[in-house]
């Protein structure tokens, strides 16, 4: 398996525990490694990326609203809202990804992890996601990006 898809793999673990214990400090991500331990690499890019998903959690859960047509961050599956989590932090917050990759990651990631629907419904809001960004990247913060 690849060190990145790794990480997100990781990543998509420690938020849902986060989200399940409803656990705010930064305990989670460590006892997740103590009982996972694994390559430098992967652990310093899953922990980049649960940190800027939680710094950023409810700006993230604002735009994935604004995004999924009658549905609302709560309301969804704990796996999958916390994938569409991860795959908007990544691509929102200027990493050098391409979008077409994350968005890639996220869709694989949700046949693995998710529900049979799970796919889709991910493939869909992030598609919606990725159209405003790249329409409006100025809305995201981000300057225009090219992928």
């Amino acid at each position: 398996m690849r060190k990145r898809r790794k990480a997100r793999e990781a990543v998509l673990q420690i938020l849902y525990q986060k989200d399940m214990t409803d656990d705010q400090s930064s305990q989670v991500p460590k006892e997740f490694w103590e009982q996972n331990p694994c390559d430098e690499e992967v652990m310093e890019f899953a922990n980049m990326l649960v940190k800027g998903t939680l710094e950023q959690i409810e700006e993230i859960d604002s735009i994935i609203e604004k995004s999924s047509d009658h549905w609302i961050v709560s309301r969804m599956g704990v796996v999958d809202r916390n994938i569409l989590r991860l795959a908007v932090h990544e691509m929102t917050s200027g990493y050098d990804i391409p979008m077409k990759v994350t968005l890639d990651e996220a869709i694989d990631i949700s046949k693995k992890f998710g529900t049979n629907e799970s796919s889709k419904f991910i493939n869909g809001v992030l598609d919606k996601i990725k159209k405003d960004i790249e329409s409006n990247p100025e809305l995201f913060g981000m300057g225009e990006r090219r992928d």
